[in-house]
């Protein structure tokens, strides 16, 4: 039995590691969208299956590895909320692969995808001209975001974490000085960077600010 008491205490040890990250750093994980929590994922579940049955590695060391791993994970989820420019880095950004109905072959195969790859997911949004679409943008998490024509609101946030999202921006033929403006005028002073997320719906902007004593603001 003491064989395998060091295999059962990592064991154990490994499920409250992934109860905690998971509690500590939100649902995201569970259905990842992005490239950290995909690492996340992979590296935890890495650490815990490489390590469980090696006998050169203690339990103290295994605990060690979980312990620096957590707060490395934490340090990128910090940099990527605070920072726009981390984020962009950690995460990448969306890519906008057709434009008023053209595609940006340069751009699609950059991303990684086929000609058939784009198709395939056009096909899955009942798109099957691509003279039809006003704009397509390739999603970090690998999804297909389309507006098409005759779309009276983008399928995606016009704000979010603060920032502006210039594809919508574009889609909707209009520029950051005319959004800040437009969040100023709801009564959001510090403009853009107060909105935790905005959406464009049928030419309304509907804010949503990060400090909720604000929140009858958020509908304009």
């Amino acid at each position: 039995m003491s064989i395998y008491l060091p295999i059962i205490e990592k064991l154990g040890i490994g499920l409250v590691a992934i109860i905690i990250q998971i509690n500590l750093f939100g649902k995201g994980n569970l259905a990842p969208s992005n490239a950290l929590d995909q690492v996340q994922n992979y590296v935890l579940g890495g650490i815990i299956g490489g390590t469980i049955y090696s006998e050169a590695v203690t339990v103290f060391q295994f605990m060690q590895v979980l312990v620096i791993w957590t707060f490395l994970v934490m340090v990128l989820k910090f940099a990527k909320e605070h920072n726009s420019y981390a984020k962009r880095i950690i995460d990448g950004k969306p890519v906008p692969v057709i434009k008023q109905g053209k595609i940006d072959v340069g751009l699609v195969i950059k991303a990684g995808l086929s000609a058939s790859d784009l198709m395939f997911k056009l096909r899955e949004k009942e798109i099957y001209d691509v003279a039809d679409v006003k704009r397509a943008v390739l999603e970090q998490n690998g999804q297909l975001t389309v507006i098409a024509y005759g779309d009276e609101s983008p399928k995606y946030p016009i704000i979010s974490d603060g920032i502006a999202n210039r594809d919508v921006l574009d889609a909707i033929d209009q520029d950051e000085d005319w959004l800040q403006d437009q969040v100023v005028a709801a009564g959001y002073e510090g403009g853009i960077s107060e909105i935790f997320v905005g959406e464009y719906l049928k030419g309304d902007i509907h804010l949503t600010p990060y400090d909720q004593t604000n929140l009858k603001r958020a509908r304009r």
